[in-house]
């Protein structure tokens, strides 16, 4: 995986501070994902959601808002459609470099950006929000007792999780103006609502004023006992994790046609301990370890798809032979696990009216799969170091 800084004038017209998230592979697809409320591209949430989905193919590029983080201009003098306007040129960022984004995600108020901004960004085949309100005014509920010195002064101090920030009254003026749900019926986006029912933050009825909204495709995914901003590193993992799934039936596939056919290439993505992207021609999976071993269990152990490729290639050769003979074979199954190091148990379950001689037969071909031959011959591993 590689992390590249990169900028770009903002709404304001100064610079926004970003940073790229590239896979080590093909590139899937490209993906804009938008902070939360006073955030910041480098939250718990959005790097490891954009990490993990940078280990999948999916190259992600996320930035500070005008006058947040590491981004020039005055938080004060931004509005809910100035930061509308910032994803908007961070789309054009993306197209003018890598290719524009197909996937729009936003995190709380950053995912009533995404829709708001969705129309804008033509590319964007499909939408996704994470603990997002369904009426922009939420937000006025965070600034509490500051909200009557803003309306008479203009512009205030408001402590918001621990750190400060002036927010002026165009803020204010900009939230209660926007029509969250005409644009959420009209988005025209494959929409996809992940949300806490603990959210105590913005509560989990949003959710449902958004999915009721949209027009179909749309789907929900519960992300029971998150918190609003996703601190643990699970339920992170697991966001990107059924996010790049979802997308996928969106996707026009990779941007490239992947590595040299049979070739597969493993490297590390710096994510946790051990956890690898494992890349062969345009797929791609992610392995690790388990807990136990000091893994972060974000995919199956190195054992796991030994098995993985003995127990496809087993039911593959029996299916190819099962059709050719024209055998009422139904389904195949195949389950296995290591008794020890030395030793792989293999169970075949043959379903369909298969007389004993035919399940014979097929037990008799599942035994010649190249993976089983390969494993039980006299393999030979060359290892070289360019």
């Amino acid at each position: 995986m590689n992390t590249r800084e990169v900028s770009f004038p903002g709404s304001c017209g100064e610079p926004l501070s970003g940073r790229l998230e590239l896979p080590t592979g093909p590139v899937v697809a490209t993906a804009l994902f938008a902070h939360c409320f006073t955030c910041g591209k480098d939250s718990v949430a959005a790097t490891r959601i954009s990490r993990e989905l940078a280990a999948r193919g999916v190259a992600v590029l996320r930035f500070d808002f005008t006058g947040l983080g590491r981004s020039g201009g005055d938080f004060a003098d931004t509005t809910f459609t100035s930061n509308v306007d910032d994803l908007v040129r961070a789309a054009g960022h993306l197209r003018d470099t890598i290719g524009a984004p197909s996937i729009l995600i936003g995190h709380s108020l950053g995912g009533a950006a995404v829709l708001a901004a969705a129309n804008s960004i033509v590319e964007a085949k499909a939408v996704v929000t994470i603990g997002a309100p369904a009426d922009t005014a939420h937000v006025e509920h965070l600034l509490g007792s500051s909200r009557a010195e803003i309306e008479a002064s203009g512009v205030a101090e408001v402590v918001l999780a621990g750190r400060s920030f002036r927010i002026g009254k165009q803020f204010l003026t900009d939230i209660g103006r926007q029509n969250q749900r005409e644009r959420i019926a009209g988005l025209r986006r494959a929409l996809l609502v992940m949300h806490a029912p603990q959210d105590d933050l913005v509560g989990v009825e949003n959710a449902r004023l958004i999915h009721d909204a949209a027009r179909h495709p749309k789907s929900f995914v519960s992300l029971d006992g998150a918190d609003h901003l996703l601190t643990d590193r699970t339920d992170a993992a697991y966001v990107a994790e059924v996010l790049a799934a979802w997308v996928g039936r969106y996707l026009d596939g990779p941007r490239d046609a992947g590595g040299e056919p049979g070739v597969v290439t493993v490297a590390e993505t710096g994510n946790g301990e051990f956890q690898q992207t494992v890349t062969s021609g345009r797929h791609r999976l992610i392995a690790d370890e388990p807990r136990s071993f000091g893994g972060a269990d974000t995919g199956p152990g190195p054992f796991d798809l030994l098995l993985a490729g003995l127990g496809a290639c087993t039911s593959m050769t029996v299916r190819m032979y099962a059709d050719s003979q024209q055998l009422p074979l139904e389904q195949v199954a195949v389950s296995l696990r290591m008794k020890d190091k030395d030793t792989i148990l293999k169970e075949l379950v043959l379903s369909g009216e298969l007389t004993t001689e035919q399940r014979e037969k097929l037990h008799e071909i599942a035994d010649r799969c190249p993976v089983h031959r390969t494993l039980t011959g006299d393999l030979t591993i060359e290892t070289t170091i360019p």
